[in-house]
């Protein structure tokens, strides 16, 4: 298929599309205006930049938290940052970790237009980025032509790209061959990722390794995790990012679990409090629901941060409870301060697993699923360093989170081991900068 079908079919599909983004959008909550001027490349009164920006695509929440150490570093270098994405948790957290460049206009957020020939190009006509840096796999055919067209060099930063990626792209043919063409320069986080992508088409590809390693830690999040966690006097289990049905898996493990030791008398003893979070806004009312359901006592983080995030009652209300549901967004950082072991999952389901990079920088042992495709390499590395295992299932990741919070030796090397496994693999930012120096000028 070449490029023309390509737009000739999205065209046809275009209703059909809408209404799955508002579908979507409905299920997710937040305003994703969909139908907004700016989906269109449609900006009315919006000024248009004094100088030109270095624009950066990071299309969901995932993409901008790993766009955030190379964000920051083109900040820190006195750039102009338009930073674009495609869901309302992409937007809501650029707009919480970039809020201070945002109100001084240092940072520009817009939504990425859809891939119609005439968006993307008032989108180039409308900002005139020097250059764009799209994070992981965010591949737009009718984008890149336009970025082409216009002059300006475009980067694939920290890409992945897996076995189902490069069979789909082959079947797409010659539209998908040209947009990887199109790139002046593309960063891989492996070498495999690097073979698959040349194979698909791609030039000039290099291994930078993944920004994830490069996260700057919001310390003040950290501190308070941790300070909350030493009040509370408990041990803490955290269970990050739970997909699709993972959370009721889970929380049906929790109550297995408790019902035995209530049976066995052990609820005298100092207890687990277990954090379910689950990766998705739309999520949270299922969940609640189904703690419920399963006669789980449990208290919302929300309703904590009304009470005080440090105040003596929202201590005593985790005290009291079997579960601290995580219903906020952009604290990822608390609950790992918070945590004596992390399982991090959207890797029980074959969904490709979630970032866990963040816990092993913050000291937090981590466990996952058997489905980790989108972190292959990353995984694999940890493993074999010592600051990750692998489960089969909820209930036996539970069961070795619950053995490791009871083994001060085998918990602390495998913090160490995290510890020491991220800053080995720092450096991927400064790659990025330096290739997106050359293709400048």
């Amino acid at each position: 298929m070449n490029r023309f079908f390509y737009t000739a079919s999205i065209r046809i599909l275009a209703p059909a599309l809408m209404a799955w983004m508002g579908l979507r959008a409905r299920r997710a909550g937040g305003d994703w205006q969909v139908l907004s001027g700016p989906r269109f490349g449609f900006y009315g009164a919006l000024p248009v930049p004094s100088k030109a920006p270095v624009w950066v695509h990071a299309v969901s929440l995932g993409e901008t938290r790993a766009a955030q150490p190379l964000i920051r570093a083109l900040l820190d270098q006195g750039e102009t940052v338009l930073l674009t994405h495609m869901t309302v948790t992409g937007r809501a957290e650029g707009a919480s970790a970039f809020a201070v460049e945002i109100a001084s206009g240092q940072l520009l957020q817009q939504w990425l237009p859809y891939d119609f020939p005439g968006s993307v190009r008032r989108f180039f006509a409308h900002y005139r980025p020097c250059a764009g840096v799209l994070i992981e796999r965010e591949v737009w055919p009718n984008l890149l032509a336009a970025a082409r067209r216009q002059g300006v060099p475009m980067m694939l930063a920290s890409a992945r790209f897996s076995e189902s990626a490069l069979r789909t792209s082959l079947k797409a043919g010659s539209v998908m061959r040209a947009a990887y063409r199109s790139f002046k320069l593309i960063y891989a986080q492996s070498l495999a990722d690097a073979q698959r992508l040349e194979l698909a088409g791609a030039q000039g590809v290099r291994v930078s390794g993944n920004l994830k390693f490069d996260v700057v830690l919001p310390q003040d999040k950290i501190a308070r995790g941790r300070g909350f966690a030493s009040d509370l006097g408990r041990r803490v289990v955290v269970i990050a990012s739970t997909r699709e049905t993972e959370h009721a898996d889970f929380m049906d493990a929790i109550a297995h679990y408790l019902r035995r030791e209530r049976e066995h008398g052990s609820e005298l003893h100092s207890p687990v409090l277990f954090v379910v979070i689950p990766r998705h806004p739309e999520r949270f009312e299922e969940a609640a629901d189904y703690l419920n359901q399963l006669g789980l006592r449990s208290v919302r983080r929300s309703e904590l941060l009304k009470q005080g995030d440090t105040s003596t009652s929202a201590i005593q209300a985790c005290r009291e409870v079997d579960v601290l549901l995580g219903d906020t967004i952009g604290e990822m950082h608390w609950y790992y301060g918070l945590a004596r072991v992390a399982i991090v999952a959207g890797s029980f389901q074959p969904l490709g697993g979630q970032n866990f990079i963040e816990a092993c920088a913050v000291g937090v042992p981590v466990i996952v699923g058997p489905h980790t495709h989108n972190f292959a390499q990353a995984m694999q590395d940890a493993m074999q360093a010592g600051a990750a295992i692998r489960a089969a299932t909820p209930a036996v990741a539970l069961q070795q989170a619950l053995e490791l919070v009871d083994d001060p030796a085998r918990h602390h090397k495998m913090a160490d081991a995290g510890l020491h496994w991220v800053q080995m693999h720092e450096g991927a930012v400064q790659r990025v900068l330096s290739g997106l120096a050359q293709i400048r000028d």
